[in-house]
């Protein structure tokens, strides 16, 4: 079978390529065409666009970029229909692969979407457009097949791949001659957030003489930038691992993203942290329909991990919440077993596999209904 794959985002290029590999376990003779990254290269896919150039973000952005992003789709639309195949995979990306879906689906193509775009927090009206264009639709969260089925739509849930992609890894983080136990500060992967965040994180666990304070840097963001904040605090940078240093971390300061169901995944108690511009946060609680801001709390529908949003978000309120985890506590306890709560709820290892068993065998029976 023929297999044209679409990711347009790191997370997307690491998903796709255990996927992909997947894919060849159930279908040697696969044929697998891709716009992704190195890791999706790797595995085995021809890449024809890396998805470096496709990474446009924020409304002014996206505007500013409007003449490469159309002319990116009409590559992308001349690119599928010559390589002719028997799948399109669209891995989240909604803004692009929701366009291709419309244009695969209308070309003839099997359309299945792995990992969805998050319309159940924002823009639900696109399920209108998922449910026309879209074959299969691959779940990774548990709620979202519950969520699409209020509106008819029947999709697989296949449990969430970074599991699969934490459970492939061998981490390792060299602790030297300082045994303390490690507060890990994951500020974010934009300036913005950076910005906003880590003056606070630092201000909080300044007094925290007995821990070690090791910050996990973005590889989209230069050294220098971070220099300029952690000067005089004492804080070690790390660059490249994040998961190793997850895996040794005793507690964590992290930003609301996907940054919070992966501190979750290595058991490292958390406190959320979110601070917007005021007018972009009043215009976002409008829009977005959720009643949480990390994965973790939304997939347990419940508080599990404290998120300090907003004017919550202070030295004092850090300090304190960041307290109850530090140490043997009852507060510390509680959320590992709630981690371990969510781990099964996320479906155990294997979605990588579940999709791409899914994926293989509807095309099998398609190619002979």
């Amino acid at each position: 079978m023929k297999y044209y794959i679409i990711a347009g985002e790191a997370s997307g290029d690491l998903h796709g390529s255990n996927l992909i590999r997947e894919i060849r376990k159930k279908d040697p003779d696969a044929q697998i065409r891709a716009w992704g990254g190195d890791l999706m290269s790797a595995a085995g896919a021809n890449v024809v666009k890396h998805y470096r150039e496709l990474a446009f973000m924020g409304f002014v952005e996206v505007i500013m970029n409007l003449r490469t992003i159309l002319k990116n789709l009409n590559t992308c639309k001349r690119d599928l229909v010559a390589f002719n195949p028997d799948c399109v995979v669209l891995i989240d990306y909604p803004g692009f692969n929701l366009r291709i879906a419309r244009f695969a689906f209308d070309s003839g193509f099997r359309v299945h979407y792995y990992i969805s775009p998050q319309i159940w927090a924002w823009k639900q009206s696109r399920v209108n457009i998922i449910k026309k264009y879209v074959n299969r639709m691959l779940v990774i969260l548990p709620f979202e097949k519950d969520f699409y089925s209020k509106f008819a739509y029947q999709t697989d849930f296949v449990g969430h791949p970074l599991l699969d992609a934490i459970n492939l890894g061998s981490y390792s983080f060299n602790m030297g001659n300082d045994q303390r136990p490690i507060i890990a500060l994951l500020p974010g992967s934009r300036k913005q957030e950076i910005s906003s965040m880590l003056p606070l994180m630092l201000q909080a666990t300044s007094q925290h003489v007995g821990h070690r304070l090791v910050l996990a840097a973005a590889p989209s963001i230069d050294r220098s930038y971070y220099d300029s904040f952690v000067a005089g605090y004492g804080v070690e940078i790390v660059e490249g691992n994040t998961y190793g240093l997850l895996s040794v971390a005793h507690a964590a300061l992290v930003t609301s993203g996907t940054a919070t169901l992966e501190t979750a995944l290595f058991r490292v108690p958390q406190v959320v942290c979110y601070k917007a511009n005021p007018i972009s946060y009043r215009i976002a609680r409008a829009l977005v329909k959720v009643k949480y801001i990390s994965l973790v709390n939304l997939v347990m529908d419940r508080q599990v991990v404290t998120e300090l949003i907003q004017d919550d978000l202070n030295t004092d309120r850090i300090q304190t919440e960041l307290n109850k985890l530090l140490g043997d506590t009852m507060d510390r306890k509680q959320m590992l077993d709630d981690y371990d709560q969510l781990r099964g709820m996320l479906g155990g290892v294997g979605a990588s596999e579940r999709a791409a068993e899914i994926m293989v065998l509807d095309l099998k029976q398609h190619a002979t209904a």
